[in-house]
């Protein structure tokens, strides 16, 4: 399952379960994400930010440099990588929060549609009941 998040971590879609262990860029492929994030970032100039599996997805995506065997990343590609791991960590917080709100989505043992409605209905849940309230802890009277 790929979760698209806020720049602040908060979950806004989660695609349709696959069976087995896939790669992230082959489930995100599958569904049609990374040509809409590609699509995206050409026409709004929004790139995502993932970590190093979305090797060759596209200009739209931004991931940290690898390092090359048998040499040192520069300061400015170890600077960049400290940039995009640290707002992509805060990113990953959506996966912890459907996992940790809802035992259901952990460790599950069912068939992969049935998966896809529980997360579905965890993501309709949060926006529901908690992100009213996350909302209104930052406003001001």
């Amino acid at each position: 399952m790929q979760v698209i998040a806020t720049p602040d971590g908060w979950p806004i879609r989660v695609s349709p379960v696959r069976l087995g262990r896939e790669h992230d860029t082959t489930c995100a492929r599958h569904h049609g994400l990374v040509d809409a994030l590609n699509r995206i970032a050409a026409e709004l100039g929004i790139p995502t930010l993932v970590d190093l599996g979305y090797e060759n997805a596209g200009n739209g995506f931004r991931r940290p440099h690898k390092k090359p065997a048998g040499c040192e990343l520069t300061e400015a590609q170890q600077a960049y990588n400290k940039v995009i791991r640290g707002i992509h960590g805060v990113c990953e917080r959506a996966n912890s929060l459907l996992k940790t709100t809802f035992e259901a989505l952990r460790r599950v043992n069912l068939d992969p549609s049935r998966i896809t409605k529980i997360a579905a209905a965890a993501l309709a849940l949060l926006q529901l009941e908690i992100r009213p309230h996350h909302l209104n802890d930052h406003t001001t009277s």
